[in-house]
């Protein structure tokens, strides 16, 4: 996921009116992909995205049950519709309704199948990796697809918000389908690090989660500049000056030995 930090003033909503779904931007291109996808067979699916046959299985029917501006296929809003641990450090689902509004404008999920998602954009059930090797009419991957279509996206909501920073909270397979040529603000991308008898390094589980965290720590405490990020602690994570960059802030904590005390 992304999240785009804006100044102080936020856009204007009401905040008494109730919030409604959306639908993605890219509804139609998602539409098209999964018009691809659904021309392969379960054992090429299966292969594809190194599935089991019972789970390729599944992911066939739902490209063939695929229809764009639809509420057919119980489609759920973004920030809730994923389950990985990023989404865990996020808990969009305790977040407030003017916390959504805010993370509506602010927040930005990357998707395989939909490009680039607001968290109300209603989706349906999918699994298409960014990183699986679909060959389309434009080329032989979903970057060669999305090619700076994303980075399009995320310039005009930048200038919406007059921004000049997007966050990164994403994974590297996930950034990739970012076009940095293309993409007008300077990113930011923190690095989160588990600290164990003398060594750092980084543990994808725990990391995931702290994206998430960050994204949600950005949302609720409306940063506004990149110096704010210094002030995040979710987790026992602290700023680490002497190991960061000005475009790579660095958060370190003790590394945790029990499961409480990893949550």
């Amino acid at each position: 996921m992304l999240v785009v930090i804006s100044p102080a003033k936020r856009l204007d909503w009401d905040v008494d009116a109730p919030m409604s779904p959306t639908l993605p931007e890219f509804e139609t291109q998602a539409a098209a992909l999964a018009r691809e996808a659904r021309k392969l067979d379960t054992e090429a699916l299966r292969k594809l995205m190194g599935l089991s046959e019972k789970l390729a299985e599944l992911n066939k029917d739902r490209f063939k049950a695929f229809r764009p501006k639809t509420i057919d296929g119980n489609p759920r809003p973004a920030a809730l519709a994923f389950a990985g641990d990023t989404y865990v450090g996020l808990e969009a689902a305790s977040l407030s309704v003017d916390e959504w509004r805010y993370a509506q404008d602010h927040l930005r999920i990357l998707s395989g199948l939909y490009g680039v998602l607001r968290p109300l954009d209603l989706m349906q059930a999918y699994r298409l990796e960014m990183g699986s090797r679909l060959a389309t009419k434009r080329g032989k991957s979903l970057y060669d697809w999305w090619g700076a279509r994303i980075s399009k996206a995320l310039n005009a909501q930048a200038d919406t918000l007059g921004s000049n920073v997007v966050v990164n909270c994403a994974s590297q397979e996930y950034f990739g389908a970012v076009d940095l040529k293309a993409l007008r603000p300077a990113v930011i991308t923190p690095t989160f690090l588990e600290d164990r008898d003398g060594t750092s390094k980084t543990v994808s589980f725990f990391a995931k989660k702290a994206r998430g965290a960050m994204a949600r720590f950005i949302v609720q405490n409306r940063i506004t500049s990149p110096e704010g990020l210094m002030d995040f602690t979710s987790g026992g994570y602290r700023f680490d000056p002497m190991r960061s960059a000005e475009a790579t802030p660095v958060f370190v904590r003790p590394y945790p030995e029990t499961a409480a005390e990893a949550a």
